[in-house]
């Protein structure tokens, strides 16, 4: 097999270069004289994540693959630290990305199965109140184009970017307790009964009707029938805004066209 460099970082202070090749090596090199001063002998599988730490030139992190996670010395070529990610039932997850803090006391990994991982020292106490599950209600919803060519949600006919900020959800769409929805940026001070998401039954690409949270809804307001959300109701407004607005400048810019004026300008 012809090796293959398929990842390659220089340390801290650039003096050396490690690269990651495809027959599960990392070679260290001198970034100045090009010698090879170490092969680091320890991942299973192809490695596409290298990371130096972000002050001591002696330290970097690498992940692959085989769900292998390694801290390196590459001065002495020696292993300092390592990690396996097994699943329990699932077998190993293969680590897409690392990163460490910019205090470089703590370094954090996603997997093939969706997982964060968090390395470091001290309590793990401040990421207990976060629930193992994670997403928000608005994830892997479809989108459309209108006839101006811009994207908008395909449920609410809105621009994801003007819509409410969205719940956060389990694996299967139930949403979290209202403690946990406060977390979203934009809801902290929210009173509990704006913290309440509205359930729908929303068919999947199986056929399979599923319950899942599709928007805001308070006790008050479903019984008065009113708007579900009073934001809701401004955002619809503000894009119905936009939309004349658009549809004045298309009419200016072709009128300006068809008495020669050239290409209009727009302030």
């Amino acid at each position: 097999m012809k090796p293959k460099v398929t990842m390659i970082a220089w340390n801290q202070n650039d003096n050396y270069v490690v690269t990651a090749v495809n027959n599960h090596l990392l070679k260290v090199w001198n970034s100045c004289t090009g010698q090879l001063l170490h092969d680091l002998v320890g991942h299973a599988d192809e490695v596409f994540v290298l990371e130096t730490h972000p002050f001591d030139s002696r330290i970097m992190l690498s992940a692959g693959h085989d769900g292998n996670i390694f801290i390196w010395d590459i001065t002495k070529g020696t292993k300092t630290k390592h990690y396996f990610n097994m699943i329990e039932g699932q077998g190993h997850g293969a680590v897409f990305d690392c990163k460490f803090s910019p205090d470089g006391q703590h370094f954090a990994c996603t997997d093939s199965h969706g997982h964060l991982l968090i390395f470091g020292f001290g309590c793990s106490r401040p990421y207990e109140k976060i629930p193992d599950q994670m997403f928000f209600h608005t994830d892997y919803r479809p989108l459309i184009r209108d006839s101006n060519n811009y994207v908008l949600d395909e449920q609410t006919q809105q621009a994801p970017h003007l819509m409410p900020p969205p719940f956060l959800v389990d694996v299967d769409g139930n949403p979290h307790p209202t403690k946990y929805q406060r977390l979203v940026p934009g809801r902290e001070n929210c009173a509990d009964e704006h913290l309440i998401p509205q359930l729908g039954y929303v068919a999947t690409s199986d056929g399979e009707v599923v319950e899942q949270v599709i928007g805001q809804q308070t006790v008050d307001q479903d019984e008065q029938g009113l708007e579900p959300s009073i934001l809701d109701g401004m955002i619809r407004q503000l894009q119905l805004q936009q939309d004349q607005r658009t549809g004045a400048d298309q009419e200016s810019a072709s009128s300006g066209l068809q008495n020669g004026e050239g290409t209009p300008r727009r302030g």
